[in-house]
Parts: C-alpha cells; structure tokens; sequence
C-alpha cells in the first residue's frame, strides 16, 4: 500500500473503534442493565465454540491481537445490544424485518468478483477515487477491458492477484458491510454494478454466480432474526451517534 492508503485503512481502523465506544455509551444511558453473568455466560459460549472447531481461546487471542478483557468487553456490548432489541422490538416487528431480508436467512449466497480503490478521508482524493472507476466501468462495458484484468491491475484489494473474486458470499454476517453485500445481491448474474461506496472505498462488483438456499420459517430462527435485527439496529444508529457526538481523528 501507498502512504495515503494506509493512511485510509489506520483512518478505517480508528472509526471502527470510535463506532464501538458511541454505542456502548448509547447502551449505557438508554440500555437495559445486563446481569454481569449473561455476559460471562455468552463468553464462554464462545470459548465452547472455539474448543469446538479445534482452537484455543490463547491461540485466538494470538491470531487476532487481541487480549481475553478486550473480547469479553466484546461479548458484553454485544448482550447489551441483544437485551436492548428484546426490551424494545414487538415481535410483529421481526417478523416484517424476517420476510424483508429472505436471502439471508434461507442462506442464499452469490459468488462475487470486485476492484477496489481505496481513497483517503479528503473529499478531492475521493472524488478522484469515483471517477476513476467510473472510467474503468465504462471500459468494462464497452469490451474494451476485462473485468479480471481491470481488477489484476487496478485493485487494492489481496483478491486483486484473482481477478477481484471474493468467492461465495451471504447477504449479511459476512465480512463485506452492508453496502456491498446489498449492492452484490441486487445483481443479476453476469451483470456489472455502478460504483459502490463502502467505508474501505469505492468499488465495482461483478456477480457470477447464485446459489439458492433453503427457506426457512420464522418460528424456528427468531433468536437469529433477532441478531440480524440488533447487527442492523446499530448501522442505523451510529450516523446519528455521529451527528450528537463530538468525534475527532488523529491518524499518523
């Protein structure tokens, strides 16, 4: 990566952090209280996971960076979240939200390709940063540049060295934010994207592929519409947050 694009990926990190911190304090103030055990109840949940896949709560730590109070802080804004949905969301209202966002919970996957350009915060670099793929797209389009080439070359992703493909992904609780998954599964296959925002930057999504899931039925998955809900929840919130807040960035 250049200077200015790990500026843009440390600026990236910072917001993550800074997004994490208003939400705790939103569940503060305005959160039911959570009983210290159900935290430590879904922490070891996790851990009985992790033994289950063969890992280590040592070897995860290690792996990820992190230590084992910065996890359970995880784990209990987490619940705190979980308990602020369940206080506050009728169930009339998951159900809309369940038959609303069908492909992710019958596990609909589609296998996407992207180019990335990453940009910094300055609304010159990112406006440059559109145009650019702007001007990629129109070659695409006009069959003067494969998508994979355009990708191999131009892309700050690691998936650049393939051509830009991601491989099957689901419509949430991926690692693509909801803008891009959005965006990839209004797609037909074959079909190219506009630019596409996201906080990594901008991008062009190419779809080849649509795997159809099983439908499912709401009374067997409440607790898991209940967390896409709350995952959903908090998007919605954090720009408000943002606007409340008092929020300033030093990035090196």
């Amino acid at each position: 990566l250049t200077a200015s694009q790990l500026r843009a990926v440390r600026t990236e990190v910072a917001n993550d952090l800074v997004d994490d911190l208003l939400v705790r304090q939103f569940l503060r103030k305005h959160g039911p209280k959570v009983e210290p055990g159900e935290a430590d109840r879904q922490f070891a949940a996790f851990t009985d996971s992790l033994k289950a896949r063969g890992q280590s709560l040592a070897g995860y730590l290690k792996e990820s960076g992190q230590t084992e109070a910065g996890v359970r802080a995880t784990w209990a804004d987490l619940v705190a979240l979980q308990c602020y949905v369940r206080q506050r969301v009728p169930t009339s209202e998951l159900q809309r939200y369940f038959e609303g966002n069908r492909d992710h919970f019958d596990g609909v996957e589609v296998r996407a390709a992207h180019v990335l350009v990453r940009a910094p915060a300055g609304a010159v670099e990112r406006a440059a940063a559109r145009e650019k793929l702007q001007a990629l797209r129109a070659e695409i389009v006009a069959g003067r540049l494969d998508f994979a080439a355009a990708a191999r070359k131009h892309s700050h992703c690691p998936t650049a060295a393939r051509g830009g493909d991601l491989g099957p992904i689901p419509r949430k609780g991926g690692l693509q934010d909801e803008a891009f998954a959005k965006a990839a599964f209004a797609l037909k296959v074959g079909e190219l994207s506009p630019v596409v925002e996201t906080a990594a930057g901008f991008h062009l999504i190419r779809v080849s592929a649509r795997t159809p899931g099983t439908p499912a039925a709401f009374d067997r998955c409440v607790e898991d519409v209940r967390d896409a809900y709350a995952d959903d929840f908090r998007a919605e919130l954090l720009p408000r947050l943002r606007r409340e807040g008092h929020v300033i960035l030093s990035v090196p």
